[in-house]
């Protein structure tokens, strides 16, 4: 099987990462430290994580806007040179292919960052869709570092570290400077729900690049996090992850991903399907739930409304800044009202669940706003 390496394997090694595969055939860090010490500096102070196993596509051309714009329920068009957007991908039926972020670097230039699992079927779905049209599409993911800074003092350690003009960045935009000689592009963008900053790095600087980032940080309280952190922090937020909460059996609008589908840019995948089931409503909900005791539920563990089945979890793990354990589940219309009781089966007993309002952290999103 083949086992590919992030630009910063050798450096998150040497730091004791515990290593393990992820999505695309990459093996990643999944803990350093312990979930709980990682997930809870990157909340106090600042963390980094390597986020280089996700897909890169790179997409140019006098028709990149409009096969991007044709891929995305997002609208490209509008958007300016420096700016990010979130969006699905969407099959002809609404099913969700990916969520990805939508660079714009300049008119006919954009890059699309992709999941890593997902990476693998979204080049030859954009290299088809590119056929008939004046756009070139590239997997730049092997070129390019991609390390996510993270936390209320991550704006400050890259002041310390670059060049580049932060303090006027609005979230959802990027700017290009320097760290030391290695010319990077910064986001302001992130899924920790933190002020935080995703770094495009060329691969082959990589390591001084993390050496400079290590000194510095020192001095910030940066420690690096894991895969599982980062999953940890993304539950607080409620953001949905692809292939926990949603894949190509749910729409945008079975988790609440609704609001990013701009129906009247005109065509693009899915929108026929999308318009019917924004017309003709759903039965279910993705709802947020609050459990007893300090025990997950599993992945796929039955939700119960007094015997009678109510859903199904999605994803259950501890919620660290809030000393809660948290839990989301794809619920039936009924039981997903605010206050609702609820219970799941854990290790074989019935443990009380409580449906709550997300996101469980920070819901008037102060923090990303810093």
């Amino acid at each position: 099987m083949v086992e590919r390496r992030s630009p910063f394997y050798t450096s998150i090694v040497g730091l004791g990462a515990t290593m393990g595969r992820v999505g695309g055939d990459f093996v990643s860090a999944k803990t350093y430290s312990g979930i709980a010490d990682e997930h809870l500096n990157t909340r106090k102070n600042v963390g980094v994580q390597d986020l280089s196993t996700m897909g890169k596509m790179d997409i140019k051309g006098a028709e990149a806007e409009a096969l991007v714009n044709h891929i995305i329920v997002n609208d490209a068009a509008a958007m300016s040179p420096g700016q990010v957007r979130y969006s699905t991908v969407c099959r002809d039926d609404g099913g969700i292919m990916d969520d990805l972020t939508v660079f714009r670097l300049a008119p006919e230039h954009f890059i699309l960052v992709t999941g890593s699992v997902n990476r693998l079927k979204m080049l030859p779905w954009l290299q088809h869709h590119a056929e008939a049209r004046k756009a070139y599409v590239t997997d730049i993911t092997a070129a390019v570092a991609f390390p996510t800074i993270q936390g209320p003092r991550s704006r400050e350690l890259l002041k310390a570290l670059s060049d580049a003009d932060l303090d006027e960045l609005k979230r959802w935009a990027f700017t290009s400077g320097r760290v030391g000689e290695t010319k990077v592009l910064i986001s302001r963008t992130g899924v920790t729900g933190e002020l935080g900053f995703e770094l495009f790095v060329p691969a082959d600087e990589a390591t001084s690049f993390w050496d400079a980032l290590m000194r510095t940080g020192s001095d910030f309280g940066l420690k690096p996090y894991g895969v599982l952190a980062m999953f940890t922090l993304g539950l607080e937020k409620a953001y949905p992850a692809h292939g926990i909460d949603m894949d190509e059996s749910r729409t945008p609008f079975h988790v609440g991903l609704d609001r990013w589908i701009k129906f009247d840019k005109g065509e693009f995948i899915g929108r026929e399907a999308l318009l019917k089931i924004r017309d003709k409503g759903l039965d279910e909900r993705w709802t947020g739930l609050i459990l007893d005791g300090d025990k997950p539920a599993a992945t796929d563990a039955r939700v119960f409304a007094e015997g009678e089945d109510a859903g199904v979890v999605t994803y259950s793990d501890h919620g660290y800044s809030l000393g809660k354990v948290l839990a989301t589940a794809h619920l039936r219309l009924p039981f997903t009202a605010i206050g609702t009781e609820l219970s799941i089966d854990i290790d074989g007993k019935r443990t009380r669940a409580v449906v709550a309002p997300m996101p469980f952290f920070d819901p008037e999103g102060a923090r990303l706003r810093a």
